[in-house]
């Protein structure tokens, strides 16, 4: 059984969906009927809904879509880089590959974060937001694009 680090506990903000959507405007308009709120940030091709109940950090990003359905990825937001740091290290630890994107921006917002892949190739994002609500540059691209599927067994699993 893998070795679990517990020196600090990481303080988890809320849970974080991102859907990917054929039109934003359409699903925003369905989400603020839906959560009776209107988005937090609209920039083009996406959109973010920060709820407080329940605790949500839901994204819609505008591209199409096909076998793998709407899932974009799952995530967590965390309240900072140092627990970014913590549960990077508890991932690894237990033998999972991860992706650092340490000081990227990424939905309009500067951020660290790591990816992890399940065996089903759901990507997980776990995260922080350094500073938010930046403006749009001409070197923006896809928000958050679900990165290429990191996957590696766990140590129980790799001596089979």
């Amino acid at each position: 059984m893998p070795t679990i680090i517990t020196s600090s506990p990481v303080t988890a903000l809320k849970a974080h969906v991102a859907l990917n959507v054929r039109s934003v405007a359409k699903s925003v308009a369905f989400y603020q009927s839906l959560f009776g709120l209107a988005p937090t940030k609209v920039r083009p091709g996406y959109a973010k809904f920060d709820l407080f109940n329940p605790p949500l950090n839901l994204t819609l990003n505008e591209m199409p879509y096909g076998a793998r359905g709407a899932l974009s990825h799952l995530g967590v937001q965390l309240a900072s880089t140092a627990d970014v740091l913590r549960k990077r290290a508890e991932v690894t630890a237990a033998g999972l590959a991860v992706r650092d994107e340490m000081q990227v921006n990424c939905c309009y917002a500067m951020q660290d974060k790591f990816w992890v892949t399940d065996p089903d190739g759901n990507a997980w994002e776990f995260f922080t937001v350094l500073e938010d609500d930046l403006p749009e540059s001409a070197s923006d691209t896809a928000c958050c694009a679900t990165p290429e599927p990191v996957v590696a067994l766990g140590r129980a699993q790799a001596r089979r």
